[in-house]
């Protein structure tokens, strides 16, 4: 349908699911040094969401 097409398209993953490979070493950042301290970690991942079309 015209309507299909200009819609954005959805993530085909669950955010949890999505990105496990910097999930993990963000989430162990956060736990050893607290969040502030992991900026380029969570970047990373925020950035690796994007990629799988999520607004964060």
């Amino acid at each position: 349908s015209p309507q299909a097409a200009t819609e954005e398209e959805k993530p085909k993953l669950k955010i949890c699911c999505a990105c496990p490979e910097t999930r993990k070493p963000r989430d162990e950042c956060v736990v050893e040094k607290g969040e502030e301290s992991c900026g380029e970690y969570i970047e990373a991942h925020k950035v690796c969401l994007r990629s799988h079309g999520f607004k964060v």
